[in-house]
């Protein structure tokens, strides 16, 4: 008898995992679970842009249009921006934010670096120091301070009585058109606090063998200051510019507390920003002072520009 030997069928097998496969999934899938992660803490950001971005478009179309905030906006084209150049007040306004920013910004830039330096030089307690320094740039612009500033500058204030005593008579700083602006690119120098900070660090991260080679080969002070100091620090100095110019230029508590939101004596304290709030939600005219915000906007992005422009020729980035 013949025996047959028995063939078993094969079972089916599963093929084998690819693990790549897989550990690519599991990689996908936890990006994923972080890009939406990322998105929800943008999710703010992305709300508040629109509180942003559609008033900026707004504004630009209402730039060109006559709208008093009670009508439909009417187009007018350019003529919102062409009225800008018969309106004297307005050009009053340009040539006090001007003065204000050309005389107040370099001021309160060399002050920040003075006291910086005075700093530098290893004092005790300098936390302390820094801190009352950095004070009022944070109080500067607030309304109360400007309240206590035209109080110190007023006809029985600190400044007379101290003056009184050297026999000048007093002077009638916030109310005379000749001394009133005067007053608030005082103001401006005194918040000095917040450059002063950065030079401070700017300051901290030069090395001390630059200027102790300088003073071996007999370099005075102000030779290290004018050849180390400067150089290196110019990248500081820079930045601190271009964040003074645009807040020079967008100043408004100031001239609006000073003298009750006026701009007076005689238009002496009308910056740009306040006369644009006057033509905006004094007269209603807000056509017109939608042309006034994006005219500002150009001035600022000019100077920004020249001022960047201007870099290659002094800002030294080398090490």
């Amino acid at each position: 008898m013949s025996t047959e030997t028995a063939v078993m069928p094969e079972a089916d097998v599963p093929p084998a995992p690819d693990h790549r496969r897989l550990s690519a999934g599991r990689r996908r899938g936890r990006r994923t679970r972080k890009d939406r992660a990322g998105y929800l803490f943008l999710l703010p950001w992305f709300i508040g842009m629109l509180f942003t971005v559609v008033p900026f478009f707004a504004s630009l179309y209402l730039a060109f249009t006559d709208y008093n905030l009670l009508n439909p906006p009417k187009w007018i084209g350019f003529e919102n921006f062409t009225a800008m150049f018969r309106d004297p007040v307005l050009l009053k306004s340009l040539q006090v934010t001007f003065v204000y920013t050309f005389v107040s910004v370099p001021l309160s830039l060399a002050a920040a670096l003075g006291v910086a330096m005075i700093l530098n030089k290893g004092i005790r307690a300098l936390p302390v120091y820094r801190a009352v320094f950095y004070l009022p740039s944070l109080l500067g612009a607030s309304v109360a301070v400007v309240l206590l500033w035209r109080y110190v500058f007023g006809l029985d204030g600190i400044v007379n009585a101290f003056l009184g005593w050297f026999g000048v008579p007093a002077i009638a700083w916030t109310s005379d058109p000749d001394y009133a602006l005067t007053t608030l690119i005082i103001l401006h120098i005194w918040t000095f606090g917040s450059p002063m900070v950065i030079f401070l660090a700017g300051l901290r991260q030069i090395p001390v063998m630059y200027y102790e080679a300088a003073a071996v080969d007999g370099a005075s002070k102000w030779r290290r200051f004018r050849s180390i100091t400067l150089p290196l620090l110019s990248p500081i100095i820079f930045f601190n510019l271009i964040q003074s110019l645009i807040a020079s230029f967008q100043t408004f508590t100031q001239g609006f507390v000073m003298n009750d939101g006026g701009g007076g004596p005689a238009n002496s304290t009308l910056f740009y920003n306040l006369y644009l709030y006057q033509q905006g939600f004094n007269q209603f005219n807000m056509g017109y002072a939608s042309a006034m915000a994006w005219t500002l906007l150009v001035i600022i992005a000019a100077f920004t520009a020249l001022t960047f422009f201007s870099a290659k020729y002094w800002v030294n980035y080398d090490n």
